[in-house]
C-alpha cells in the first residue's frame, strides 16, 4: 500500500471518527446540557467543614448557621453552595477564621501544583481531578489547568472538548504566540462551587509544533514564561492551581514546570513505571538546567512522589513502593492512592466519587477509596500550609 494511500486513509478515518463522536454527543447531550453536583449528607458535610456530625446538628439547632433543605425522609441535604455559606457564618463567630476559610491570606503565595508523569496510566489526571475537587469542597478557591491535548480532565469537569472547543476557549488561547487572549477570558466556572477550569483540547498540539518556529524567531515572552504570566494575571482569584500535564516531556510540560511552585509525580509501583520515571527525571533535570542557564530562577516549595493505583496486598507492588521510599525518603508521600473499582467505575462516566455518592456502589469499596483520597489530600494540605508558613 502506497504511503499516500495510507495517509489518506488515516485522515479519512480521523474525520469519520471525529464526526461520529460529535453526532453521538449531540444526540445524547442537549447543547446546553451540563453536569450538576449532587447534594451531600450531613456526615459528608461535617467532614468537609471539619466538624463532628453532632456539632453540626447542634449548630443547626441553635440557629448559628444557615438552614438547608430536607429530603423526602427528613434528612438534611447540603449543596456545595450551602457549605460555602456555612463556612462564612462559622468564620464570623470564631477567633480564627482560617479554621473555616482555609485559603491563603495576606502575602501567602499562590500554590501552583503540577501533576506530571512521563507515562500514561499513572493516574495523573485522576490525581488532579480528585485533589482539585477535594480542596474546592474544603473551602479553597481552586483553578485547574488542563495542558493535555487529550483533555480528559476537561471532560471530567463536564465539558465536551469535541463540541465546546472546536474554534476557541482552551488554555491554548492564553499562551498562543499570535494574539493571545487574556487568561480571564479562557477560565470558566465548573459545576463545582469554588472550582474553575482553563480547559484543554486537541489544539494544544499546535503549541508543540509552533514553539520551535517561535524560538528561532525570538518570540517574546519565550515559551516557558507564557503559562506563568497567564496564571499571574488571575492569581488574586485563587488559592491553589492544579495543572494536569500531558504524558510526555514537551514544551507544554516544561511550561507547566516553570510556572509551578510545587510538583506531584504519581507513580504506579511496578518496575516498568519506575524505569520510565528514571528516564523522565533524567530528561527533566537536563531540560530544566537549560532553562536555568537562560536566566530563569526555578525554586519549588515541594516535590512529592505519590504512589498511585496501589494494591497493598500485592507483594511485588509493596516491594517497589519500598524501593521508592528507600531511594527518595520523605519525598514519597506517606499516604497512597489505592487501586479501586469504585474510582474506575465512576471514571467510566467521567465522574468522581464526590459525584456518584456512596449509595451507587458497594459501600465498603467506596469508603476505602474515599479514606485514601482524604488521607492523601490532608497530607498534601500540610505541605501547602508549610509553604505558606503556617506550620
Amino acid at each position: 500500500m502506497a504511503a499516500e494511500q495510507v495517509f489518506a486513509e488515516l485522515q479519512g478515518d480521523a474525520s469519520t471518527l471525529h464526526e461520529s463522536i460529535r453526532l453521538h454527543l449531540e444526540r445524547n447531550f442537549a447543547p446546553d446540557a451540563r453536569k450538576h453536583l449532587r447534594s451531600f449528607s450531613s456526615t459528608e458535610a461535617a467532614e468537609f467543614l471539619g466538624l463532628a456530625p453532632g456539632h453540626l446538628r447542634k449548630l443547626h439547632a441553635e440557629d448559628k448557621i444557615p438552614d438547608v433543605p430536607l429530603d423526602e425522609r427528613g434528612r438534611k441535604l447540603y449543596s456545595a453552595e450551602d457549605l460555602a455559606q456555612i463556612r462564612l457564618a462559622l468564620a464570623r463567630t470564631t477567633r480564627d477564621p482560617s479554621l473555616y476559610l482555609r485559603g491563603r491570606v495576606g502575602t501567602e503565595p499562590l500554590q501552583i501544583i503540577s501533576c506530571v508523569s512521563f507515562k500514561g496510566g499513572s493516574a495523573k489526571t485522576t490525581t488532579a481531578a480528585y485533589l482539585s475537587q477535594w480542596y474546592a469542597l474544603h473551602g479553597y478557591r481552586v483553578l485547574v489547568i488542563d495542558m493535555d491535548p487529550q483533555a480528559s480532565l476537561s471532560s471530567m469537569t463536564g465539558l465536551r472538548p469535541e463540541i465546546d472547543f472546536t474554534q476557541k476557549g482552551t488554555i491554548y488561547d492564553a499562551i498562543r504566540y499570535d494574539n493571545p487572549l487574556p487568561m480571564s477570558e479562557v477560565v470558566r466556572k465548573t459545576y463545582f462551587h469554588g472550582l474553575d477550569i482553563a480547559a484543554g483540547g486537541l489544539i494544544l498540539s499546535e503549541y508543540e509544533t509552533e514553539t520551535p518556529y517561535a524560538l528561532r524567531h525570538g518570540s517574546e515572552p519565550p515559551f516557558y514564561l507564557r503559562l506563568r504570566e497567564a496564571i499571574q494575571s488571575v492569581e488574586s482569584s485563587y488559592d491553589l492551581v492544579f495543572i494536569d500535564c500531558p504524558p510526555q516531556l514537551g514544551f507544554l510540560t516544561l511550561s507547566a514546570l516553570v510556572a509551578s511552585s510545587s510538583i506531584i509525580i504519581p507513580v504506579v509501583p511496578n518496575f516498568i513505571d519506575v524505569a520510565s520515571l528514571a528516564q523522565f527525571l533524567t530528561m527533566t533535570s537536563s531540560l530544566l538546567d537549560t532553562i536555568r542557564d537562560a536566566g530563569m530562577t526555578l525554586e519549588y516549595d515541594f516535590l512529592r512522589y505519590l504512589v498511585s493505583r496501589f494494591e497493598p496486598s500485592d507483594g511485588p507492588q509493596a516491594q517497589v513502593a519500598g524501593l521508592l521510599r528507600a531511594n527518595f525518603g520523605k519525598r514519597v508521600m506517606t499516604e497512597t492512592f489505592l487501586k479501586s473499582t469504585a474510582v474506575s467505575d465512576a471514571g467510566l462516566t467521567h465522574q468522581t466519587l464526590f459525584e456518584v455518592g456512596r449509595g451507587s456502589m458497594n459501600r465498603n469499596t467506596y469508603d476505602r477509596a474515599m479514606e485514601a483520597i482524604n488521607a492523601v489530600a490532608r497530607e498534601l494540605e500540610q505541605d501547602i500550609h508549610r509553604a505558606w508558613g503556617r506550620i
